[in-house]
């Protein structure tokens, strides 16, 4: 017990905090200094360490005076006061080293010391604390933990009609299928239609680039076959100077010289043709040129966003890093916060208890309205089973109403039928009585002739 890793705290903080925190109705108004000093009493230090346990693990006073009913105990009222006493100092015994107190013994209840009685006292008070601070924490951690997953159904909810969206608009109707197929096909068409240009395109670069390989030889032949020719001229000048030729070898030379001149006029057309088709090939390349300076425009800004992004995310970290010495910050100061707090404590206790008995009424409160909404959910569950017996007791009563209606038809159809039956019998007995009846007059006619005769 020499070295504590809690603070150890004087008597009227001891008795202030147990008073509004732990004691309620007589027991806190009762509670005062001189029952932990000079002299703890042992009824005043049971009766804390009951409710401590009461408030801890909700095991109530009058559970620790219960005997176990075993058959082999006689006289069981011997054994109430001990009882008591050892439940109290077995539960004491398992709960103190929570709060870094592992010298707990029975002396400590039967005769408390005011020193070590106020350093366990402490110490619960130091866990306590503890225990607050940490269901304020949690209570927090809760409502964030509700908002997020009520954040998050929204989201799924969100995502669920959007996946609906997206199935409706992914599905095509029956209506646009036709267009669709045909949108499809033109598609495949234009894309064979440019891989076919393509070819071409890349099958006219080649002999662009043969041309042109071409039209550079030629350059160079007729520059050299110009600069033979001048040579030639000035040769001939000087020969012509020196020697006076035939008229014959002249002529030959001249028709010579015209053959030539008209295989290099014709070599020209065909250059100037060539010329010609070059320039609508360069004119269709400085389009495409011009097409791939507007892409290579586009990259440019792609990149450019790209660095801007770039530069964002680096300014997001460095955001990230501030945020993170602020909680750093915020956190020493919370820390600051709760020894503060601590300093207050004292003063605020008549306000604590206050809350914590509006809180434990609104606990009732809630408790409550959730047994009062269990039994709105059960009488509505009632309510939807009949409900449901009524719907099939109507379907029964339509059904029984159906085959009562075609068996009152048949009847109908089987009286009229037993009507002009018995119609007809009536008739025939009328006709058969009405016989008898002339058969009878014709008899006595008979009798009153032979009577008569006789």
């Amino acid at each position: 017990m020499g070295e504590n890793t809690f603070p150890v705290y004087n008597a009227d903080a001891i008795v202030n905090f147990y008073r509004t925190e732990v004691l309620t109705g007589n027991e806190a108004k009762h509670f005062t200094k001189s029952d932990l000093a000079p002299v703890p009493k042992p009824e005043a230090v049971q009766t804390l360490y009951m409710r401590v346990l009461h408030l801890l693990y909700r095991f109530r006073p009058e559970c620790h005076s219960m005997v176990p009913l075993m058959e082999n105990i006689q006289f069981p009222e011997y054994h109430e006061g001990a009882t008591t006493i050892m439940s109290v100092y077995m539960r004491m015994r398992q709960f103190l080293p929570v709060c870094m107190v592992y010298d707990f013994s029975l002396s400590d209840l039967l005769a408390p010391n005011k020193s070590k009685t106020l350093t366990i006292l402490s110490a619960i008070m130091n866990f306590l604390y503890f225990r607050k601070q940490r269901m304020t924490v949690i209570l927090e951690k809760q409502a964030r933990f509700r908002a997020d997953m009520d954040r998050l159904q929204s989201y799924n909810r969100a995502n669920m009609e959007a996946e609906k969206k997206i199935e409706i608009l992914m599905t095509i109707p029956p209506e646009q299928q036709a267009e669709v197929d045909e949108l499809a096909a033109a598609l495949t068409e234009l894309q064979t239609t440019t891989r076919h240009e393509l070819q071409e395109v890349e099958t006219i670069n080649e002999s662009i680039g043969e041309w042109k390989t071409k039209i550079a030889d030629k350059t160079q032949k007729l520059a050299q076959i110009k600069l033979d020719i001048s040579s030639l001229k000035e040769e001939v000048g000087k020969l012509k100077s020196q020697i006076v030729e035939s008229p014959e070898e002249l002529k030959s030379q001249m028709e010579k010289m015209r053959e030539n001149v008209k295989d290099i006029k014709n070599s020209v057309k065909e250059t100037d043709e060539c010329v010609v088709e070059l320039q609508n090939m360069v004119q269709s390349m400085t389009n495409t040129e011009a097409e791939i300076q507007h892409i290579l425009g586009l990259l440019q800004d792609l990149e450019s966003s790209m660095n801007n992004t770039k530069q964002r995310q680096e300014e997001h970290q460095e955001l990230i890093i501030q945020h993170e010495k602020k909680q750093k910050e915020l956190k020493s100061l919370c820390n600051e916060e709760v020894q503060l707090k601590r300093a207050q404590a004292m003063k605020l206790d008549k306000k604590s208890k206050l809350k914590f008995r509006s809180q434990k009424k609104r606990e009732m409160k809630e408790q409550h309205f959730q047994d009062v909404l269990g039994q709105c959910n059960q009488i509505h569950q009632q309510r939807a089973r009949v409900d449901y017996r009524i719907q099939e007791i109507s379907r029964e009563t339509q059904n029984l109403n159906v085959t009562i209606q075609s068996l009152k038809d048949v009847c109908s159809k089987e009286t009229e039928q037993a009507q002009a039956l018995y119609d007809a019998v009536c008739a025939s007995m009328d006709n058969f009585h009405r016989g008898i009846e002339l058969q009878s007059i014709d008899l006595k006619k008979d009798i009153m002739n032979m009577s008569a005769n006789f």
